[in-house]
């Protein structure tokens, strides 16, 4: 095998590739990067998350966004390593297929493109909603909050929206969503300190208990009413490294970076809705609480305080921090196709790129599944506790490929190499197991028949194209990802047995847990015991690298 040594400066198609020769532009610098992750982590879940984190946990629901920070803390910096490793387009959705081949490569493509689809229709329900103060959206939305049939048109018009500001490019894409992104900073931090300044009441915080829920209500308010979907969005710098201009370096730097503006943001918004809230919001307990204009929480205790000017503000905010998130995940769910097909799990016509080096089947087909899912799900948090189970079953990937690839690619050079790794690893991926046992067994029904649909529609590609004989025919790999169906299964039996999610009960609250961390360190490394051999990831991640004729 020739001797690697070079990223090449393009993810440019295999010659002859129905591209026509075109590629990805590398033109996102370290500022569209971080905005670009930035920008996804501050979306809808400011909106609505304090509320029905509140709701869940009560005045502990402070601690419920520490403990679902340290958690996305953990997943980044495992991802911060990989994103330097490997400046690929749509690269959460790649790096288990370096390590694991085929099989497990389809998989945690397909978990990828199901959470990233999902976003921008959640995304416009946001803005819907919010959008019902005014008199002329009322008619929008069902009591239900299901979408109306002007509801539904208003929805596919903005979707379109998201669509065609992608079809000018990522340059102007970095732009726009750079403009969104300082409006999405600048007025939560205001408001904040507006909250902060002129309406806080320490009292809140003890008056009907701090943890009047327990451990429970706590731990369920991470996974079921918003915190982690909240903070997810930083591995969009990650979706993007295959248009950047320095990968090596901005990569690390956007992940990392973006993680610490979105918690800081997120916890100082908790801190400030629960300080702000009349006492009579919350007369009858955290579990009904209640105030005028709740269905737009920060914007409807605004105008309840009587800073009506600033609820207007709010309201403002309320289309462009979701829309911008929307905009961006639009972006990603098409580089993540591109990265499917360049792996030989879908058609090469999703590598097709226009002359603005926009993969522009990858985008029609985002749109038409944004525009499904607003029809079966009623509501923004219907899909919460589903995308955040989804997003973090792809997030569990990163650690395995991770630890696989330190331990098979121990020189392979890295642009940033994570202190502590082969501990943090492991304890990543335990983590993200359990938030996705927190979401409950009612959400993880809902998963595991998305996940039969994906291995349907992406296994009957592969059956298709290996009879035929096509080039990019995947090889599906079966040994290094023996541990995948025990993974899904097993998560499944237990959180069936669990108490969370409408699961029997039959482990116990603590015990439940020790055992989804006993069994996920199980995986762990039996997964990377198991993973391909060092020459066969060399192979598998020629597709990005280029040989230096020179010999260099």
């Amino acid at each position: 095998m020739a001797h690697v040594d070079q990223i090449a400066p393009s993810d440019s198609p295999p010659t002859g590739s129905s591209s026509g020769g075109r590629s990805l532009r590398r033109e996102v610098g370290l500022i569209g990067l971080l905005w670009a992750s930035v920008g996804s982590i501050i979306g809808s879940g400011w909106l609505y998350g304090a509320k029905n984190a509140v709701v869940a946990a009560g005045p502990a629901a402070i601690i419920s966004w520490g403990i679902g920070a340290v958690a996305i803390v953990l997943l980044a910096f495992v991802h911060a390593e990989l994103g330097g490793l490997f400046p690929v387009a749509g690269g959460t959705a790649r790096y288990p297929h370096y390590a694991f081949g085929g099989l497990a490569g389809m998989s945690f493509g397909w978990f990828s493109w199901l959470q990233a689809a999902t976003v921008a229709p959640i995304e416009v329900e946001a803005m819907i909603g919010y959008a019902g103060h005014w008199e002329f959206a009322k008619g929008f939305l069902n009591d239900n909050g299901t979408l109306t049939v002007s509801g539904f048109a208003v929805a596919v018009i903005l979707m379109g929206v998201f669509v065609a500001v992608n079809f000018l490019g990522v340059r102007v894409l970095s732009h726009t969503n750079s403009v969104a992104t300082w409006l999405k900073i600048f007025v939560p931090l205001f408001t904040i300190f507006v909250l902060a300044a002129t309406h806080f009441h320490g009292s809140n915080f003890t008056s009907h208990g701090f943890m009047p829920f327990g451990a429970k209500g706590v731990l369920t308010a991470i996974s079921t009413s918003g915190i982690i979907f909240a903070l997810l969005g930083f591995e969009q710098a990650i979706q993007l490294a295959g248009e950047s201009k320095n990968p090596k370096r901005d990569i690390p730097r956007a992940v990392l970076g973006s993680v610490a503006i979105g918690t800081l943001i997120y916890t100082l918004l908790q801190v400030v809705f629960i300080g702000a809230l009349p006492a009579s919001a919350f007369a009858k307990g955290w579990a009904n609480l209640d105030f005028p204009g709740i269905s737009g929480p920060f914007a409807g205790l605004a105008t309840v305080v009587g800073l009506g000017w600033l609820a207007v503000v709010l309201y403002f905010d309320a289309i462009v921090s979701p829309g911008g998130t929307g905009l961006i995940y639009t972006t990603s769910t098409s580089r993540i196709s591109y990265g499917l097909s360049k792996n030989g799990y879908a058609p090469q016509l999703f590598e097709r790129v226009d002359q603005r080096g926009v993969p522009w089947f990858g985008l029609i087909i985002s749109f038409v599944t944004g525009v499904i899912c607003f029809l079966p799900f009623p509501s923004w948090q219907e899909l919460v506790g589903f995308i955040t189970s989804a997003s973090v079953l792809m997030y569990a990937g990163a650690p395995l490929a991770f630890g696989a690839l330190r331990r098979r690619l121990p020189n392979r050079e890295r642009s940033y190499r994570l202190p502590f790794g082969d501990f943090i690893a492991p304890l990543s991926f335990a983590v993200a197991s359990l938030i996705i046992y927190w979401t409950g067994w009612h959400t993880l029904v809902r998963l595991g028949a998305a996940i039969v649909i994906g291995y349907v529609l992406l296994g009957s590609y592969a059956a298709y194209a290996t009879k035929k004989g096509l080039p990019n025919a995947p090889r599906l790999d079966w040994r290094p990802a023996q541990w995948l169906p025990v993974y899904l299964l097993g998560l499944g039996v237990i959180s069936w047995q669990g108490g969370f999610g409408d699961g029997t009960g039959n482990l116990p609250m603590w015990w439940d847990m020790a055992v989804v961390t006993l069994f996920s360190l199980a995986i762990y490394h039996w997964a990377i015991r198991v993973a391909l051999p060092a020459d066969a990831i060399e192979q598998n991640i020629e597709d990005v690298e280029v040989v230096d004729e020179g010999g260099h």
